[in-house]
């Protein structure tokens, strides 16, 4: 089984300008040769602008909304596709991103992919935004089901990804969870109820703060569960970043280029 396109997604982190660091980024971005990129946290029009510069051959979409931290995707343009916000992902509120969809057409398959970035915390009000959200990126899968019944067509190749922060929940009661815990939650839950799985990542530990204080297993992606995905190793989406540097490199790696690790993986022809 071939493959029908490749995607790498990357929280690059109040990505503002070509310059510095965000040179170091668009660098590391254009070594994975990926068919679809994706870019969280990107502030504003000129990074846009810069991003068409730097990868000819590729069509791009920017999310726009009050908030100032976008969604941005580049798409090569070899590849039949449409794009279209969602803002049913902002859940009403200015600081979340809208949710970016990329229907991507390949050999007369339909390949919709939700791209989202939760700016959550581990406070019972941050869990009930993600919770939301998370929620509502399961259900969609239930909305395209309906339409390619109605079409005629069997199967929906549908994936969700992107920064999720699933991080657990600080409770000021003694009912703490942590980041493991939520996630065994939507995977023995809402992935069994929507025929949907989370793909095995590389490294489970995507995100950490500069400083060390913080990490946790962020970047995410869910898939319908028939789709099949190139192997690395026994892993099925490869992380690449400060992670995979010495261990007395990541931090200049993290503080360089972004404390995100960027997760990149190949989805095969259906």
């Amino acid at each position: 089984m071939s493959k029908a396109f490749s995607v790498a997604s990357w929280n690059v982190k109040h990505f503002k300008s070509p310059q510095a660091r965000a040179d170091r980024a668009v660098g590391f971005l254009r070594k994975q040769d990926a068919d679809i990129i994706a870019l969280y946290e990107v502030f504003g029009k000129d990074v846009f602008s810069e991003m068409v510069k730097q990868f000819p051959g590729y069509s791009f979409h920017i999310t726009e909304g009050k908030q100032s931290q976008q969604i941005l995707v580049g798409i090569r343009n070899s590849l039949d596709s449409f794009t279209t916000q969602k803002l049913e992902f902002t859940s009403g509120t200015t600081h979340v991103s809208p949710g970016l969809l990329v229907t991507v057409i390949h050999e007369g398959s339909l390949y919709p992919m939700l791209f989202m970035n939760i700016d959550s915390t581990p406070t019972i009000q941050g869990m009930g935004l993600r919770h939301e959200m998370m929620l509502r990126a399961f259900k969609y899968r239930g909305r395209l089901d309906k339409l390619a019944w109605e079409q005629g067509d069997a199967k929906v190749n549908y994936i969700f990804l992107g920064d999720l922060e699933i991080m657990g929940m600080n409770h000021p009661y003694g009912r703490s969870i942590d980041g493991e815990t939520e996630l065994r939650k939507w995977d023995d839950d809402e992935c069994k109820k929507y025929n949907m799985r989370r793909l095995k990542k590389s490294h489970h530990l995507t995100y950490r703060s500069c400083n060390g204080t913080h990490e946790g297993d962020y970047d995410q992606v869910y898939v319908a569960e028939h789709l099949k995905f190139t192997k690395f190793g026994e892993s099925e989406v490869d992380v690449r970043g400060w992670i995979t540097e010495p261990e007395n490199a990541q931090k200049e790696w993290r503080e360089k280029y972004s404390p995100h690790s960027l997760i990149y993986f190949e989805v095969k022809k259906v």
